[in-house]
C-alpha cells in the first residue's frame, strides 16, 4: 500500500460510495475499484460492504481508516515540519476543546497565535470532553483540552485548571450563600446526561456520599439547562464560569457547595506516541499562556492556576 491508496480509501469512506470519490477525486471509478481490491488482496481482508445505499467499512475496513488518517496527518507534519526548519514557525495544529472552554479560550488563543506566528494555523474542534477524548487516541487532533486524567500511556496529561462547580437556583426560591452536597438530594435537579463528563463526576460524588442522583430533567445543553433553572423548573450544578454573566444579570440565584466543596480539574493532553511538532509545540505552551492570562484578568471566573503542578493521575471532583 502506499499514500495514495490510502487516500483514496479514506475518500471512498467519507463520501460513502465509490462515484462520489471519484468525483471528489478526480479518479475514474474503475480505479478506485481496482486499488481497493489490491488493498484488500494484500491484508487478506475485506475492507468494504457494498449496499443500495453505497459503501461502509468492514471491522477491518474502520481499523485501517483510522490508521489512514494518523498515517496521513503524520506525513503532512513531517513536510511542515522539514520545510520550518530554520525558519518562521509554520504549519497546522488541530485542537479539541470542550465548548464552555473553547468560548473562553479560543478567541484569545487564535488573535494571540495569529499574532505572533501567521505562519501557524489552528482548527480547533468543540465538543464534550469524552468526544475530544476519542479525537486525541484516534489522533484526529494534535492537542486536546479534557476534564480527566487520562490512564492512556501514549497521552500526557498536565494539570492546566481547576474550576469551581456551583449551584444554579431559581429566583423564586430562598436560598444562602452556602449548601451541603446532602442538600441536593432535595431538590429538582436539571443536569446534562450521563455522555457527559460532568454527569459522571457528579455521579461518583452523590455515590461517595450515600446518595442517590435523580434529575428530573436530563439535556446535554449548558443554554438550555441554565434556561430552565430561570424559568424555575429546577435546580442544577454548572462551572461558575459558565454561569457568572447570567447570575450577574439577575436571572438565577447562585449558591456554593461545602462537604465537599465542589471543583473540576481541567487537564492539557498530547500525545506522545510520536515526536510533537515544533508547531504543536508552540501552541502547546501558548494554550497554557492564555490560561494564565484569562484566570489572572479575571475573565474565567471560578477558576484556578494549576499549571505548576505535576501530572497526579487524578480525575476529581473535590
Amino acid at each position: 500500500m502506499d499514500l495514495r491508496q490510502l487516500r483514496y480509501f479514506i475518500a471512498i469512506i467519507e463520501c460513502g460510495s465509490f462515484s462520489r470519490a471519484a468525483l471528489q477525486l478526480n479518479v475514474a471509478q474503475p480505479s478506485l475499484t481496482q486499488h481497493v481490491q489490491k488493498m484488500e488482496a494484500e491484508l487478506g481482508a475485506k475492507l468494504l460492504l457494498r449496499g443500495r445505499s453505497g459503501v461502509s467499512p468492514t471491522e477491518e475496513g474502520a481499523l485501517l481508516v483510522e490508521r489512514a488518517r494518523a498515517i496521513i496527518g503524520d506525513f503532512g507534519r513531517i513536510r511542515e515540519e522539514v520545510a520550518s526548519v530554520g525558519r518562521e514557525p509554520s504549519g497546522t495544529v488541530r485542537i479539541g476543546l470542550p465548548t464552555t472552554v473553547s468560548d473562553i479560550l479560543s478567541v484569545p488563543l487564535i488573535t494571540r497565535c495569529t499574532d505572533l506566528y501567521p505562519g501557524l494555523k489552528i482548527i480547533i474542534a468543540e465538543a464534550m470532553s469524552g468526544f475530544v477524548v476519542d479525537w486525541l487516541t484516534t489522533r484526529r487532533v494534535d492537542i486536546g483540552v479534557v476534564y480527566a486524567h487520562l490512564s492512556e500511556p501514549e497521552l500526557r496529561c498536565q494539570p492546566l485548571l481547576q474550576e469551581e462547580l456551583v449551584v444554579l437556583i431559581p429566583n423564586s426560591e430562598k436560598s444562602g450563600d452556602v449548601m451541603p452536597v446532602s442538600a441536593l438530594s432535595d431538590r429538582r435537579l436539571i443536569l446534562p446526561s450521563s455522555a457527559h463528563g460532568l454527569r459522571n463526576m457528579l455521579d461518583t460524588v452523590f455515590e461517595a456520599h450515600g446518595l442517590d442522583l435523580l434529575p428530573v430533567i436530563e439535556l446535554d445543553s449548558y443554554s438550555n439547562i441554565k434556561r430552565l433553572v430561570e424559568a424555575g423548573y429546577g435546580c442544577s450544578i454548572l462551572p461558575f464560569h459558565a454561569v457568572a454573566r447570567e447570575h450577574a444579570e439577575g436571572k438565577f440565584g447562585v449558591m456554593r457547595v461545602n462537604e465537599p466543596e465542589l471543583s473540576r480539574r481541567g487537564y492539557l493532553v498530547q500525545d506522545e506516541s510520536r515526536p510533537p511538532t515544533r508547531a504543536a509545540q508552540i501552541v502547546a505552551q501558548l494554550i497554557g499562556e492564555m490560561v494564565g492570562e484569562l484566570i489572572a484578568k479575571g475573565n474565567w471566573p471560578g477558576a484556578r492556576d494549576l499549571r505548576r503542578l505535576q501530572p497526579d493521575g487524578e480525575s476529581r471532583v473535590d
